[in-house]
């Protein structure tokens, strides 16, 4: 028995975008079995001005209806709804800026207070995904039966949008909630000193979506190898490592599919023409480029950032059937005899020359069926099953229980 109507989920992740996000992923397959309204990015009148590409400035200005219902699979349904826009107050200092909080609190909650009516959203159960800043004053105003905060980053190193003032709420944040899910085993290790109620729902994959990949490539064999990077290329990237590969291996081509946000990345690795930089894509469009790779890598560097990181991305490799080499950068155990693990650059491109040739029918499945056992799927089963674990609600099913029993 559910105690609670609905799921809102309130997070700092665009609905729409260039590539897989997982707290899109588990709130769709969430809306299968729930009711679910997935509260859009809250943007401000500065990315108004500035033009902010992602920003659905009609829905947001009113000119449209910020409501839009999203049908999912199988037979599932949920509602995205872009909210008013707020004040940019993360510049701001902190007196200035917990005082116009307040104000950007007050819209948010006026304005949900009247997308829940008219959704008839009585008693929701609200999922935080890595906002504790409007997660903390938000807590109680929504008739909600608890809180979980998904923590899916470290937040003292998740930059200036967010560390700034995130920092000095989520501790308190997680004190406050009912449960605590990561998607990391270092993150849960950290998160529930605060919170003992916290547990572990490592990140899935869009299983259907990136196994297109291995039917493709079934189809039309890729001529050359290529080695791939898949997503955002930032400070996680070890350059020198890859600098070494892309020097040391001529005949292979490297490929960085994705936006790029470190420069140095472009400006070393550009002058080797073995390395290309591919512009972001569409989900719906990756496939077709998985398809072309021979071996998907996740070379990052090794520091306190990466360590709580359990990436998207290798189960979209595994999905695809590619073999898979990362650096020692987290705990990495479950994929022990499915990944390569090497730490020098020297070593990592050892580790590429034997994946080139780690092609054999029953490896390729055994990396398939790793990915579809790590689907999102099977991770909202997970979610669920934590959430129907709680003390809280057992504490109300058992009181509903008893009163309905006399």
């Amino acid at each position: 028995m559910k105690q609670f109507d609905s799921i809102i989920c309130i997070t700092q992740t665009p609905w729409t975008g260039d590539f897989q996000k997982a707290v899109v992923q588990l709130m769709t397959e969430l809306s299968v079995r729930n009711r679910v309204l997935f509260v859009d990015y809250l943007y401000t009148v500065k990315d108004l001005a500035t033009g902010r590409k992602e920003l659905p400035a009609r829905e947001a200005m009113r000119l449209k209806n910020p409501l839009m219902k999203v049908k999912t699979e199988p037979g599932g349904e949920l509602y995205v709804w872009t909210p008013p826009l707020m004040l940019p107050i993360n510049w701001l200092s902190q007196k200035s800026h917990d005082r116009l909080l307040g104000w950007n609190t007050n819209v948010l909650t006026s304005s949900l207070k009247g997308i829940m009516k008219r959704l008839d959203m009585r008693r929701p159960l609200v999922i935080n995904a890595y906002n504790p800043v409007a997660g903390l004053p938000l807590l109680g105003k929504l008739n909600e039966c608890g809180t979980i905060y998904y923590c899916f980053d470290e937040i003292t190193t998740a930059g200036e949008w967010m560390s700034r003032h995130g920092n000095r709420y989520e501790d308190e944040f997680i004190r406050r909630v009912d449960a605590v899910i990561t998607t990391s085993e270092t993150l849960q290790q950290d998160k529930v000193k605060l919170q003992p109620q916290t547990f572990c729902v490592k990140n899935g994959v869009n299983f259907d979506l990136f196994n297109q990949a291995r039917q493709l490539a079934q189809q039309h064999p890729p001529q050359k190898p290529i080695v791939g990077y898949l997503g955002s290329a930032d400070n996680r990237i070890d350059i020198d490592l890859m600098e070494y590969c892309a020097r040391t291996m001529p005949d292979v081509d490297f490929q960085f599919i994705g936006e790029v946000y470190e420069p140095a990345l472009t400006k070393r690795l550009s002058t080797y023409t073995n390395v290309k930089f591919i512009p972001p894509r569409q989900p719906a469009d990756l496939p077709p480029l998985l398809a072309k790779l021979s071996v998907g890598i996740i070379p990052f560097v090794c520091n306190k950032h990466t360590y709580t990181i359990y990436p998207l991305k290798i189960n979209e490799y595994l999905a695809a059937g590619l073999p898979v080499v990362a650096t020692p950068f987290s705990i990495l155990d479950d994929f022990t005899g499915i990944i390569e693990i090497a730490r020098t650059p020297q070593l990592f491109a050892e580790a590429l020359q034997r994946a080139l040739v780690d092609t054999d029918a029953p490896r390729v499945q055994q990396r398939v069926d790793m990915a579809q056992a790590n689907s999102w799927k099977h991770r909202a089963k997970e979610f669920e099953s934590v959430i129907q674990s709680l003390p809280k609600f057992w504490r109300q099913e058992q009181t509903a229980t008893l009163l309905n029993s006399h």
